[in-house]
């Protein structure tokens, strides 16, 4: 049986790609309210690394993860660097 978790519990982690760099921290997702899928993460207190990748952003800047470019949700949120372009 999988091992369930509150949504809330992942918001503040750390969101790195696979590679070990880090981009931010978990701010809120984007979900379709019709369906439930998950659509986006998005981020806050992102990193200067991040100004070098072409990602979505918010009308107030916030940084918006695709959740299809997610590898891992443990201590840290990994994603897919090559996934966010």
């Amino acid at each position: 049986m999988a091992d369930k978790k509150p949504l809330r519990e992942f918001f503040g982690r750390l969101v790195v790609t696979k590679e070990g760099k880090r981009l931010g921290v978990a701010k809120d997702i984007i979900f379709e309210t019709k369906s439930g899928e998950l659509i986006q993460l998005v981020l806050k207190d992102t990193t200067p690394y991040t100004r070098n990748l072409n990602i979505e952003k918010t009308n107030q800047g916030e940084l918006l993860i695709p959740y299809n470019a997610i590898i891992a949700i443990g201590d840290f949120i990994v994603v897919s660097e090559e996934d966010l372009i």
